[in-house]
């Protein structure tokens, strides 16, 4: 209990000593990433300290809050929680160092955007740990402040719109989880006498709930999770959160804000109203495989870079969904690791973007072309990312994938099929992007502009001679530097790590997964056990 409050309260200290230096920005950088390591360190002690086949909840404990209604600062990690903590005890330091030159609003401080960062990543942390139902709901809302902050105050030039709209979606389905968490303390009262919001007794009191109750239970927890991990027609604040959102901010909201969704999935709708989960699932099924086609095609046609990357996300959540709701260990452990994958991944891509974006002041792919005969590297790093988002064999998105298609294909073919054909797409996409943004000659006006000035425009020796002539002297588009490749690197690593040996993700998620399926009262079909 010790390390896991350490791992929420570390980042709201350093997020006050920040703040406290937010007049001396040299200061507050360094500050805030050395924060962030030691948050790095001790995600990886409470990773170490982690026992795969040992109890459900560990790191746990419990201090009684408001005990006249059964509410306690509960906290504890199963499999899953953990993997996401040390997903954005991953993320931050990387998305501190991306952030140390960001353009950023002049009026606004830079030490108070690595301020709200902490805070948001302490917050984020308490909501995959804490065990209490009430508790959960107020973090749930509560870390849509830093986070409106963060778009509304340091984003692009529609930042307030996408800002309020982010928060009211959020708001709004938190306001109904709430309603199906006051229904399940109440029905928990009319059965033992005593109204509690602790997660475990829920749980075991619900399993016996009528099926009508644990409907209304379920849809009011699936109000609030759908519009967070983005399901479709749920999903409309996600592209103007992403466009709108400065980079690092972004790499936040597609790699760790949106899995707290799939998350409350897996921890509260299913083991909480197992047969409605199961009655229902035929309707989340569905949303999610319209979510992967029609993310696939929409990002297809997307003349933004940032509005892409939201589209890709929205058709990896079908995914995401399509495995939690087959109800087969396979599927499940495919789903709970593509989470952790699509952060890795995803996280990647839009850091790359955001160095592209860098580089030629626009988000708009028309305004790019060529990049890769002067910045080799960057290319490179744009091509492994996106090598993992489609999750090209070898690379950490495949057996996430693959797990899911192959599980789900057992109990639901026919969605299973018609996801494959976002695979398809996921190739299109991806490579189109590539393919116009780094090949062919040089070419955008942002591009040229940046390597000749407004005349270089219309000079065809700089669109075509990187490397020689007189276009080179005046070539100033640079590539990755060694704070950039920095930021880079530990990702790339995990993409080809985790691809070849996926094994250290999936010992510590399959425990839970199988507990969850145990909790929800289903078993693996014949077919599913003999390939075991």
């Amino acid at each position: 209990m010790n390390l896991l409050l350490a791992l929420i309260l570390l980042p709201l200290l350093g997020a006050i000593v920040v703040a406290l230096l937010r007049g001396n920005e040299r200061v507050a950088k360094p500050v805030a990433l050395g924060f962030s390591l030691v948050e790095l360190v001790l995600a990886a002690v409470a990773w170490l300290s982690y026992q795969p086949g040992g109890a459900r909840l560990q790191l746990n404990g419990s201090v009684e809050w408001i005990p006249q209604y059964g509410i306690s600062l509960s906290f504890g990690l199963d499999g899953i929680a953990l993997v996401m903590v040390a997903v954005i005890a991953l993320l931050m330091p990387l998305v501190l160092g991306f952030s140390w030159r960001e353009r950023l609003p002049a009026e606004r401080s830079r030490g108070g955007f690595f301020a709200l960062l902490l805070v948001e990543q302490a917050l984020t942390v308490a909501v995959f740990a804490t065990t209490d139902l009430f508790v959960f709901y107020v973090l749930f809302e509560i870390m849509l402040i830093p986070m409106y902050f963060l778009i509304g105050g340091y984003g692009g030039s529609r930042r307030q719109y996408a800002a309020v709209k982010f928060f009211l979606y959020s708001f709004l389905g938190g306001l109904i989880m709430l309603a199906s968490a006051i229904g399940a303390y109440s029905y928990a009262a009319s059965v033992t006498g005593r109204g509690t919001f602790d997660w475990a007794t829920l749980r075991g009191v619900l399993a016996d709930a009528p099926t009508s109750v644990q409907v209304w239970i379920f849809l009011g927890f699936f109000a609030a999770f759908a519009i967070k991990a983005p399901l479709v027609p749920l999903h409309t604040w996600l592209p103007d959160a992403t466009e709108q959102a400065p980079i690092g901010v972004a790499v936040i909201v597609v790699g760790v804000l949106d899995k707290v969704g799939t998350f409350g999935f897996l921890r509260y709708s299913l083991p909480l109203a197992p047969e409605a989960s199961q009655l229902l699932a035929p309707l989340v099924l569905t949303l999610g495989v319209i979510g992967v086609l029609y993310g696939s095609l929409q990002a297809f046609g997307q003349t933004d870079l940032k509005r892409f990357i939201a589209y890709v996300s929205i058709a990896h959540f079908g995914f995401i969904a399509l495995g939690i709701f087959a109800f087969t260990s396979q599927a499940q452990v495919g789903a709970a690791s593509y989470m952790v994958n699509h952060s890795i991944a995803t996280g990647m891509l839009v850091l790359v973007i955001g160095m592209i974006i860098a580089r030629g002041g626009s988000s708009r792919i028309a305004d790019y072309g060529g990049m890769a005969r002067v910045t080799p590297v960057l290319a490179g790093m744009l091509l492994i990312a996106g090598l993992s988002t489609l999750s090209l064999p070898g690379t950490n998105s495949f057996i996430s994938e693959f797990l899911v298609l192959i599980g789900s294909f057992a109990t639901r073919p026919v969605f299973a099929i018609l996801a494959t054909i976002g695979m398809v797409l996921a190739a299109v996409y991806v490579l189109r992007l590539y393919q116009r943004v780094m090949q062919g000659p040089l070419s955008g006006t942002a591009l040229l502009d940046s390597v000749g000035g407004p005349g270089a425009a219309t000079d065809p020796e700089v669109a075509v001679d990187s490397g020689s002539g007189s276009g080179a002297s005046r070539l100033t588009l640079r590539d990755l530097d060694g704070r950039e490749i920095g930021v880079l690197a530990p990702l790339v690593v995990l993409i080809v790590l985790l691809g070849l040996y996926p094994a250290p993700v999936l010992d510590v998620i399959t425990p839970s997964v199988e507990a969850t399926m145990s909790e929800v009262g289903v078993t693996d079909p014949v077919t599913s056990q003999g390939g075991n």
